[in-house]
């Protein structure tokens, strides 16, 4: 009921930016289209009733598209060891939505601080265009059918609704979301030839960024969920982290990393964060007294990773423009704090994960789990050495630190998180 209540919220703070914008115009122009009377001879009342079959369509348009995204997720977590909530892919589910949701509240609140997510394909553009088009040229109709077409057009701001529904994996509850999503954006759009006047230009955004603050908040209860999601916010923050840390020398093989480093390295934050409450709040249920009783490696290996987050801290709180050109050549230098933050979340690993060594019983699997770990640990330190491209003939691939400015400006992305 919280998620419900909460995506009915984004809807309708979002509305005050995003939809005024973008729906507001469609809305007045389907209006002014209503069949047989112009804007003089309509009444109040009349206007009143279309406009409210109009989003009546969309809204039931959003619930049918939540409803086939929530059959998908329940499709793909059905069955074997995919079923239950405490499944390896309904997890993964859950960080790759809370991320999402984080780095969507994150730009709508300040849209300088993390570049736009490329999720729209750009044939999709012209799919807009194209029911844009097909809307007007169907204004005569039933205001309904103009509204479920309305809702099939695409749209980033729906993107934050569509992402919870599909993590819901569930049908009835899919739909029930994007719903609640679209009731919540209802109040602006029956208003919009009225109530606008009364609110300026700069009210409109204060409500869109309040928005951003309810997707985030959003994105952060979806990482919190059990307790079965320490191992999986610990491994992907690990995972996040060494991506970020091979984004540069690895740049002319593949960009995409590099293009969106800042946001891998803020992700990993994020994550940490979330397995420090996760650790916290389920393994030791805030009763920090259970220290004493852990093992000297384990109890090493938790100060590892919280000496890791330490690390990781000024990094992630500068990883935006203002603090680049504040700190200047200084600014790299604190960035390389992720390098040991990198090392110590694999000791945190290593010496407290249940899938190593600090599962109180080891078995192969798990000492051929900490052998992999170790690998990937060496990898990414290799990959990052000069040395180790010149050693295998491939030294002309590899990016140095003064060369990342080129692909950075490149791709118009800042800097982030570290060379």
């Amino acid at each position: 009921m919280t998620d419900l209540l909460l995506i009915a919220t984004l809807g309708f703070l979002g509305s005050f930016g995003h939809c005024l914008g973008m729906c507001g115009p469609l809305t007045v122009a389907f209006s002014l289209s209503n069949p047989g009377q112009s804007p003089t001879e309509t009444s109040w009342p009349a206007k009143l009733r279309f406009n409210l079959l109009l989003n009546l369509g969309r809204i039931l348009s959003y619930g049918l598209v939540g409803l086939c995204i929530g059959t998908i997720g329940s499709v793909l977590i059905a069955g074997g060891q995919l079923a239950g909530i405490g499944s390896g892919l309904r997890q993964g589910l859950a960080i790759v939505t809370g991320l999402l949701l984080i780095w969507f509240g994150l730009h709508q609140i300040q849209p300088t601080w993390l570049p736009k997510l490329p999720l729209l394909h750009p044939t999709l553009g012209k799919l807009h265009d194209r029911l844009n088009h097909l809307m007007f040229r169907l204004a005569n109709i039933s205001p309904i059918f103009l509204g479920l077409l309305w809702g099939l057009m695409p749209c980033g701001f729906l993107y934050a609704a569509q992402i919870k529904a599909a993590e819901t994996g569930n049908p009835q509850l899919g739909a029930v979301t994007m719903m609640a999503f679209g009731i919540g954006t209802l109040p602006m759009m029956l208003g919009v030839g009225s109530s606008t006047t009364f609110l300026s230009r700069d009210r409109r955004s204060q409500l869109f960024r309040l928005g951003g603050w309810v997707t985030l908040a959003i994105g952060i209860l979806t990482l919190t969920r059990n307790s079965d999601m320490v191992d999986y916010t610990g491994h992907s923050a690990l995972g996040l982290l060494a991506l970020t840390l091979i984004a540069r020398p690895i740049a002319k093989l593949w960009s995409g990393p590099l293009q969106y480093r800042r946001a891998l390295g803020v992700g990993a934050f994020i994550l940490s964060i979330a397995h420090i409450a996760h650790t916290v709040s389920h393994t030791f249920e805030w009763n920090f007294t259970a220290w004493q009783f852990l093992l000297p490696s384990q109890q090493w290996g938790f100060l590892s990773g919280v000496m890791a987050t330490v690390l990781l801290t000024p990094p992630a709180f500068t990883s935006f423009d203002q603090m680049v050109k504040a700190l200047g050549n200084h600014w790299r230098t604190l960035h390389l704090l992720s390098i040991p933050a990198f090392l110590l979340v694999a000791v945190h690993a290593l010496l407290l994960g249940s899938s190593y060594l600090g599962a109180l019983t080891l078995s192969p699997n798990h000492w051929g789990r900490v052998v992999g770990l170790g690998l990937i640990v060496i990898g990414v330190m290799a990959t990052r050495s000069r040395y180790s491209w010149k050693l295998v003939g491939q030294e002309k691939r590899y990016v140095k630190a003064k060369q990342s400015l080129i692909y950075q400006q490149r791709d118009r992305q800042p800097p982030c998180c570290n060379d």
